[in-house]
C-alpha cells in the first residue's frame, strides 16, 4: 500500500461538512406503530431507537434516517479496472470509498470488516460530497466510485456526492449487489455513470442460505439497468467451491443473461478466498474460473473475464468477431491498445460494447489511500 496523501481543505470546504444524520425519504409507517424501511426488499420494520439489518438506517423520532452521511471508512485512489470495470474509461483512476453496514448477510463477505461493522470508529473519515468532488477532479480522477460496501444503503449521500461530481465534470461508479426495491433504484441509477453488479450465484437456495436475500430482486435491477436505465454496466460472481461453481448452474446463468440482457454486457468470474464465516472453504481454483469463463462464452457472452488470479488471457479484452486482442492486461497494468477513438477494433472494426477514449488511462495497478482534512 502506498503512503496515505493528506488531502487539505480551506476554511469554506470545512465549515461545509455535513451532519452524521439526515432524513430519508423511502419508509411509511405501519399499523401497530412501527416504521418500514422501503429501501430494500429486506423491508426493516422499525421501533423508535431500532437500527435496520444496514445498521446504518435507523428510526428517529418517528422518521427512518440515515446515519452516516459524509462519513467514510476510508478513502482511496483505485484503477478503475479494480471495481472491476474494464469496459469503461480503462487505465483511468477512480476515487474510492465507502462506509459502515449492508443489506444482505453474505457469510462469505471479503469486505466484512467494512460491511458488518457495528463500530462507528470505522467510519473515521469524512468529507462531503463537494470536498469529494473537488478532491477527485484535482487529484485527476476520472470518476468516483461508490464501493467497498453497498451504496444503496447510503443512498442519500451517493446521490448528494454524484451531483456535486457531476458539476466538476467526474463520472460516478457503483458497485452494488443491486438489493433494492424499484423506486429508490429508479432515483440511485439516474445519478450513476457506470457500475458493476454482484450476482452472487444462480439458485435461490444460494441467495437465501448463503446471502439472507432473494435472487429474482437482483435479476429485476439487472435487467432495469440493461432497459430503462442509461448506465453502463458489468456484472461479477464470486465463484465458491462446492456453491455456486457448479457448470450446470454457471450455464443456466449465462443463458440467462444472453437472454435478458444481450451478449455485449461483460461477466467477471472471480476468485474467493476463506474469509469472514466461510474459512473452511478452500480457494477457488484458478482451473474453476476457466471453465467458467468457457462456458459463459461458448453460451455467447462475449467479454468474460478472470479475477483474483494471474491470467493474462482471462484478464485481456478480445475482439468478438477477429478475436485480435483489444486490451492486453497484466493484474491492473493496461499494455497493448488496440481500439480506436470510435470505440472499434483496430483489425475489423468490429464495435466494441463500453466507454473508450482513443487511449488508455495510466494510472497503472497503484493504490494511493487519500486523508482529508
Amino acid at each position: 500500500m502506498s503512503d496515505i496523501l493528506t488531502w487539505q481543505f480551506g476554511k469554506e470546504a470545512n465549515d461545509g461538512a455535513p451532519q452524521d444524520i439526515v432524513p430519508t425519504r423511502y419508509w411509511h409507517e405501519l399499523p401497530d406503530g412501527r416504521i418500514q424501511c422501503d429501501v430494500c426488499p429486506r423491508a426493516c420494520k422499525l421501533r423508535e431507537g431500532q437500527r435496520g439489518l444496514c445498521f446504518v438506517r435507523a428510526c428517529q423520532e418517528g422518521k427512518v434516517v440515515l446515519t452516516t452521511y459524509g462519513r467514510s471508512s476510508g478513502f482511496c485512489v483505485d484503477p478503475i479496472e479494480k471495481k472491476p470495470l474494464n469496459h469503461f474509461l480503462p487505465g483511468t483512476p477512480v476515487l474510492s470509498f465507502g462506509t459502515a453496514g449492508c443489506n444482505l448477510a453474505c457469510k462469505f463477505c471479503q469486505n466484512w470488516d467494512m460491511s458488518k461493522s457495528r463500530e462507528m470508529d470505522t467510519l473515521a473519515d469524512a468529507a462531503s460530497p463537494e470536498m469529494l468532488a473537488q478532491a477527485a477532479a484535482q487529484l485527476g480522477c476520472r470518476s468516483i466510485a461508490f464501493t467497498y460496501n453497498d451504496p444503496v444503503i447510503f443512498l442519500e449521500y451517493a446521490i448528494d456526492c454524484a451531483i456535486a461530481a457531476k458539476e466538476e465534470g467526474i463520472a460516478s461508479v457503483a458497485v452494488t449487489a443491486g438489493y433494492v426495491c424499484d423506486a429508490p433504484r429508479r432515483e440511485f441509477f439516474n445519478h450513476i455513470d457506470a457500475a458493476n453488479v454482484d450476482l452472487k450465484g444462480f439458485s435461490e437456495r444460494f441467495y437465501h442460505k448463503i446471502c439472507g436475500g432473494h435472487l429474482q430482486d437482483v435479476l429485476d435491477t439487472l435487467v432495469y439497468l440493461k432497459h430503462d436505465a442509461g448506465v453502463w454496466f458489468e456484472i461479477t460472481t464470486l465463484l465458491i467451491p462446492g456453491e455456486n461453481d457448479d457448470p450446470k448452474e454457471i450455464e443456466a446463468m449465462s443463458r440467462w443473461l444472453v437472454d435478458n440482457l444481450g451478449e455485449d454486457v461483460p461477466l467477471h468470474f472471480t476468485a474467493f478466498h476463506p474469509d469472514y464465516r466461510m474459512r473452511e472453504i478452500p480457494p477457488t481454483p484458478p482451473e474453476t474460473l476457466t471453465r467458467s469463463r468457457k462456458i459463459a462464452r461458448e453460451t455467447g457472452i462475449r467479454h468474460v473475464y478472470t479475477g483474483n488470479v494471474h491470467n493474462a488471457e482471462g484478464g485481456s479484452t478480445w475482439c468478438s468477431s477477429c478475436g485480435a486482442r483489444l486490451i492486453e492486461r497484466d493484474w491492473y497494468r493496461l499494455g497493448e491498445w488496440q481500439i480506436d477513438a470510435q470505440g472499434c477494433c483496430k483489425r475489423c472494426g468490429t464495435r466494441v460494447a463500453g466507454v473508450f477514449e482513443a487511449s488508455p488511462g495510466d494510472w497503472g495497478p497503484r493504490r494511493q489511500p487519500v486523508r482529508f482534512r
